[in-house]
């Protein structure tokens, strides 16, 4: 699961490097264009979406994790199920932190 997660990031950043960081082309007179340089903003909107996208999936990683362990913990001892929520919450956490990092990006 690992492997699939490292090669799907890579693949995504291969594709966004191949697509935004394309240098100005020169024109015949030698001038390079201002229309052919990639505005900033174009990097924060990609910035935002790295933080919410990474941050979903770790979080998603985490919460089946701990899911399973709950449910085998509450399946043999029903009391526990008090106990393990609260982990649960945390691992859906760090989804909500990387939608605040991205708000931020975008805001400021």
């Amino acid at each position: 699961m690992k492997r699939k997660v490292f090669f799907i990031f890579v693949m995504m950043m291969v594709l966004c490097m191949a697509l935004f960081a394309n240098e100005p082309s020169e024109q015949a007179e030698g001038i390079v264009s201002e229309e052919s340089a990639i505005p900033v903003s174009v990097w924060k909107y990609f910035a935002a979406a790295l933080a919410v996208g990474i941050s979903c999936v770790a979080g998603g990683m985490a919460v089946s994790r701990i899911g399973s362990a709950a449910m085998g913990a509450m399946g043999e001892n029903p009391e526990l199920s008090g106990k393990a929520l609260p982990y649960i919450g945390l691992a859906e956490g760090i989804c909500l932190w990387g939608f605040l990092v991205a708000l931020l990006i975008l805001i400021l």
